[in-house]
């Protein structure tokens, strides 16, 4: 019988390695987002460059099962030939998988049988087959016993909800790998864990707690195999802008100097964070055009687009205002490089959905911010939330009825 210790020791040592590049799945699912979308955002020539790099990662994987969803989902001609190599070496990957994990069931003890049956989940998910990889390290779970293992088990399957963009798995893993980490979990897959639910967060829009996890990840960062460090400083200043007050901003990402460091390789960026928090607003206005570009060709940002550029415009119409009892709607607009007329429709959209505290007088063509006391503010936070529950409870009724 193997010594128990032992096992665990082995079990704890799989941890993310941060010179390990991003997951070669991770890497093809962002490309092939690039390549659905439209050619005045990736170009043609760009499309093509795409299609030579996942067809480069797929012959080097072997990725048969993956070759053929592409060509099914993509239209692509699907190289028969190559797709039969492919398989075939697939299948003696089985047979030497099976032949590996019968000798460690007869011969040898639990941690080598843990040990194959990881080793065939991890070959299952790089060849793109989603499902039996998840079946897999299911069965290997059951086999782990230290809580780093069954953590690490827990990201091997969000990487992959992430890839193939299935939220239930997100969800499920997630929920899981907190309750593991909670139980025993090391300071290192705790600072993982904070990437991989950001990652998540940022799906559901949920930005103000992936900043939140995004900035506490700042010093530690070593998630390199779902993106780069300079992606992650990209999510951090985009949702961070959204979400903290001026002085929070200062203190977490304008004085970061981990994020000052890799900031000047990202100069848009640079733009879009310095030109709001120094008030510079025309010229951060260029910037929000400038970033929107990287944005709309991200997986996880492009579904929410719209929603980013309406909250960033909002959080810099109120900082303007904040100073001023009134300024005139004419200099308003030459601050921010903009027509007057867009600047009324656009701030009379934001008044009306009652996201900015001011009226616009348009006789005299002044914009007058309101300021609310304390009860008022109070009151109005009551009414916002009893309204929020009485559609939760609508929403309810109308469950238990059917």
């Amino acid at each position: 019988m193997p010594d128990a210790n032992a096992e665990n020791k082995d079990e704890e040592t799989p941890k993310e390695d941060e010179e390990e590049p991003q997951t070669p799945l991770l890497k093809i699912a962002n490309w092939k987002f690039r390549l659905c979308l439209p050619d005045e955002q990736v170009p043609q020539k760009e499309k093509a460059d795409i299609k030579s790099s996942i067809m480069a990662q797929i012959k080097e994987n072997d990725m048969a099962p993956y070759y053929t969803y592409l060509c099914q989902t993509l239209g692509w001609m699907e190289d028969e030939t190559l797709t039969k190599e492919m398989k075939s070496k697939n299948d003696k990957a089985f047979v030497v998988f099976d032949e590996k994990e019968k000798d460690a069931r007869e011969n040898l003890g639990d941690s080598e049988v843990r040990e194959a049956l990881l080793n065939r989940a991890v070959y299952l998910a790089s060849i793109g087959e989603k499902q039996p990889a998840v079946d897999a390290y299911n069965i290997t779970d059951e086999k782990t016993v230290g809580m780093g293992g069954k953590i690490d088990i827990s990201f091997a399957k969000i990487r992959l909800g992430l890839a193939w963009s299935d939220r239930k798995i997100l969800k499920t893993e997630i929920e899981n790998a907190k309750m593991q980490v909670e139980k025993g979990g090391d300071w290192e897959r705790r600072n993982l864990l904070c990437v991989y639910e950001a990652a998540y967060l940022l799906i559901t829009r949920e930005f103000k707690a992936a900043a939140t996890l995004l900035l506490d990840s700042v010093a530690t960062f070593a998630c390199y195999k779902l993106f780069d460090y300079n992606t992650f400083v990209f999510y951090t200043v985009v949702v961070s802008l959204l979400s903290l007050d001026r002085v929070t901003l200062k203190e977490k990402v304008i004085k970061s100097p981990e994020i000052l460091e890799v900031i000047g390789d990202l100069p848009i960026l640079k733009s879009f964070l310095f030109s709001l928090y120094k008030c510079q607003y025309n010229e951060f206005f260029t910037a929000l055009a400038a970033i929107t570009k990287p944005i709309k060709r991200d997986l996880y940002l492009a579904p929410h687009v719209g929603f980013l550029m309406r909250e960033i415009r909002i959080v810099a119409y109120k900082q303007f205002l904040e100073p001023y009892k009134s300024v005139t709607l004419a200099a308003m607009a030459e601050t921010f490089g903009v027509s007057a007329v867009f600047l009324d429709k656009e701030l009379a959209r934001f008044i009306s959905a009652g996201r900015l505290n001011c009226k616009i007088d348009k006789v005299g063509g002044v914009v007058e911010t309101l300021r609310p006391d304390n009860k008022e503010l109070q009151y109005t936070e009551t009414i916002k939330q009893g309204d929020i529950l009485l559609n939760r409870v609508q929403k309810l009724t109308k469950f238990i009825n059917y």
